[in-house]
């Protein structure tokens, strides 16, 4: 337990120093924007690509790897819908709030999961982390926009979220780096290096962002729905993942890496989602506001139990 603390105080440490140098405006509205344009589109996807390109998956069980993160976001997907109406009558809430409840109990937060594996597991765990996102971020994305376009306020322009979707750089990062991976090809030296470099500021600048995103004095807010929101987020899909693993048999570091997926927060691009889609997106700041104060205590129990 004090080696996954002492890999998780760096990672809290720096969401607070983005916290602290928001409210100090150290850097204008607009900078934070770019620092999170420059890790979601350049960042994170550079280091995917790196990642994957040079990953030993042939020392993987990607099969069954891939089955047990899917198990995981499938059921809870489909326990959320089926119970969409015990959840109308009994909390009163309605279809926007509910597509605010779908988003951040399933979607996940990339910046913190790929923070905490690199520090915690190193390269080994980026690898598997690498994988995770290969696999569930292309569904994750369809099933989100389909339920907003489905109960959001406000038609959805498919063609406009269709190509959204192909346009994702986290798909296109995990669809280049898998197929410079299968293809034998990998990477040569200097782009390797180059790489490298980039995806080394990927993971410190991201946990900036994450803090300086957070509104800690909207938490009680409607704080009902956001600790419902919570509890599903953050104990009911990392339980979901551990019975995944149980039933198909993984353990150890692949274990631990799909574990910690499914007990971070939820994404930050929910908000964005919500906003563009008619989700209920003051609601969604809500959550995941709460859920990253709250993952202080409830990752490292998740992760001991993982390992």
């Amino acid at each position: 337990m004090l080696s996954i603390l002492n890999a998780l105080i760096p990672v809290f440490l720096i969401i607070m120093l983005g916290m602290f140098l928001k409210r100090q405006d150290v850097f204008s509205q607009s900078a934070w924007i770019g620092f999170e344009n420059l890790c979601y589109f350049v960042l994170f996807p550079v280091l995917l690509i790196k990642t994957l390109a040079v990953a030993q998956l042939a020392s993987v069980d990607v099969v069954r790897y891939a089955a047990v993160v899917l198990f995981a976001i499938l059921t809870m997907s489909a326990l959320l819908m089926v119970s969409f109406p015990l959840l109308k009558k009994a909390l009163s809430i309605t279809e926007a709030e509910f597509t605010s409840l779908f988003q951040g109990a399933t979607r996940w937060h990339g910046f913190i999961a790929l923070s905490i594996v690199g520090l915690l597991l190193g390269e080994e765990g980026i690898t598997y982390m690498a994988i995770t996102m290969a696999v569930i971020i292309p569904p994750l994305n369809i099933i989100n926009v389909s339920v907003l376009a489905r109960y959001g306020e406000g038609a959805a322009d498919w063609q406009s979220v269709l190509r959204k979707l192909a346009q994702n750089p986290f798909i296109i990062a995990c669809a280049i780096g898998a197929l410079l991976n299968l293809s034998g090809t990998g990477l040569p030296q200097p782009a390797y290096a180059v790489l490298d470099i980039l995806g080394g500021g990927a993971l410190g600048l991201g946990l900036l962002t994450v803090g300086a995103g957070l509104h800690l004095g909207q938490i009680m807010n409607r704080r009902s729905l956001v600790a419902f929101g919570a509890l599903l987020r953050l104990l009911g899909m990392p339980a979901l993942m551990f019975l995944g693993a149980w039933l198909f048999g993984v353990d150890g570091v692949a274990r631990v890496v799909a574990i910690t997926a499914a007990a971070v927060p939820t994404a930050v691009a929910s908000f964005v989602l919500a906003r563009q889609m008619g989700g209920d997106a003051p609601l969604m700041a809500n959550l995941i506001t709460a859920q990253v104060a709250l993952a202080a205590f409830t990752l490292p129990m998740w992760i001991w139990l993982a390992g």
